[in-house]
C-alpha cells in the first residue's frame, strides 16, 4: 500500500493529557515517515465525521488521536465509502479499547511510531442497522454501567470508574425481555444484559471472549439472564482461567448474524456511544477495512 496523503483527525478534549503534550513530536515523526500530513482538530462531536465525508475521502491514511468516541465517529464515516482509506489509531482516551486489540502502544507517541512502520491487517467491522462498530454493542446492565459513570469520578479514576460503576448497577435489579435470533442459537427470556463483541476489551481490560479475533469474520454474543453477583463472580472465575463463562445464567455462542427485539425498548451501547435503541439487526462486515497494527497478534491476558 503506496501512502502518500494522511489525515490526522485531533480531539483536543481526549482525555489523555500524554497525546496533547506529544502532539508536535506526533506531528513531527509522521511527517518525517509520509509526504503529506493534513491536521484537523475537532472542536464538537460531529466534526470529525463531517471532515472525512468533505475531504478525508481522498486521503490515503486516516488517523484518529482521541478515545473510543472519536473513533466510533471515524469509522461511521469511513466504513460506508467504496473506497476506503486505511485507518489508525492513536490513543487519547480513558481505555481505548480496540487500539489495544490492535497491538498499539498506549503511549500515543510510540503508537505514532507504530503506525509509521505501516503494518497493516484486514479488520472486521459490526454492522447495527444504521451505525458501525468495531469493539462492541451491548444493551442492558453494559449501558447501564456506563450511564452510571460520574463525569467527575471519571476523569479522577480513569478506568476504574467503570468498576465502581459496575459494583453500584449490580445492586440493583434489571432484567428486561429478550427475543434473540440467529441460524446458531435463539433465546427468549428475560435478561440483565446483551454484550456483542468484535474487540477482546471492555473497559480497558480484556472481555470475556477467550474466542475473539478480529479477523474471523464473527461476533462474540454473550447474553447474562441476571444480574446476581454470583454470574459475575463466574465471569470474572473465566476471564482468570481464560475460559468461555459457564453458568446457568450466562449463554455464549459466536454468529456472523443476529436479530434482536425487547421489551421495552433498550438504550444501545455501541463502542461507548448511546443513540439508537432496538429492535435491531446486527452484521458483521468481514475484513472491512485495512488498519494499522502494532504487536498483532495480541496475547492473551
Amino acid at each position: 500500500m503506496k501512502i502518500n496523503r494522511v489525515d490526522l483527525i485531533v480531539n483536543p478534549k481526549a482525555g489523555d493529557e500524554r497525546l496533547h503534550e506529544q502532539m508536535d513530536q506526533i506531528i513531527t515523526r509522521l511527517e518525517h515517515h509520509f509526504p503529506t500530513v493534513n491536521v484537523f482538530h475537532t472542536n464538537k462531536s460531529g466534526d470529525a465525521g463531517q471532515y472525512i465525508n468533505e475531504y478525508g475521502k481522498d486521503a490515503d491514511f486516516i488517523i484518529g488521536a482521541g478515545g473510543d468516541g472519536t473513533i466510533y465517529e471515524i469509522i461511521n464515516a469511513i466504513s460506508p465509502l467504496e473506497n476506503r482509506p486505511a485507518f489508525g489509531i492513536i490513543p487519547g482516551g480513558t481505555c481505548n479499547d480496540f487500539s489495544r486489540a490492535l497491538g498499539l502502544s498506549q503511549d500515543p507517541l510510540i503508537a505514532a511510531e507504530q503506525l509509521c512502520i505501516q503494518k497493516f491487517r484486514e479488520i472486521d467491522v459490526g454492522k447495527c442497522n444504521h451505525q458501525y462498530f468495531l469493539n462492541f454493542w451491548g444493551i442492558g446492565l453494559i449501558t447501564e454501567v456506563s450511564t452510571n459513570i460520574n463525569p467527575i469520578m471519571k476523569e479522577n479514576f480513569g478506568r476504574l470508574s467503570y468498576y465502581l460503576s459496575t459494583l453500584q448497577t449490580l445492586s440493583q435489579e434489571y432484567t428486561f425481555n429478550l427475543k434473540l435470533e440467529s441460524d446458531q442459537c435463539a433465546f427468549e427470556g428475560d435478561a440483565a444484559m446483551v454484550l456483542i463483541g468484535n474487540g477482546p476489551f471492555t473497559g480497558g481490560i480484556r472481555a470475556f471472549f477467550p474466542g475473539s479475533d478480529i479477523e474471523d469474520g464473527k461476533l462474540e454474543v454473550l447474553i447474562i439472564e441476571s444480574n446476581r453477583f454470583q454470574t459475575f463472580f463466574d465471569m470474572l472465575r473465566a476471564k482468570v482461567m481464560n475460559e468461555v463463562p459457564n453458568s446457568e445464567d450466562i449463554l455464549y455462542f459466536q454468529t456472523d448474524s443476529l436479530s434482536i427485539e425487547t421489551a421495552p425498548v433498550q438504550t444501545i451501547d455501541c463502542d461507548g456511544e448511546r443513540e439508537y435503541h432496538t429492535p435491531s439487526t446486527i452484521t458483521v462486515l468481514p475484513r472491512h477495512i485495512q488498519m494499522a497494527v502494532g504487536e498483532y497478534p495480541i496475547e492473551a491476558q
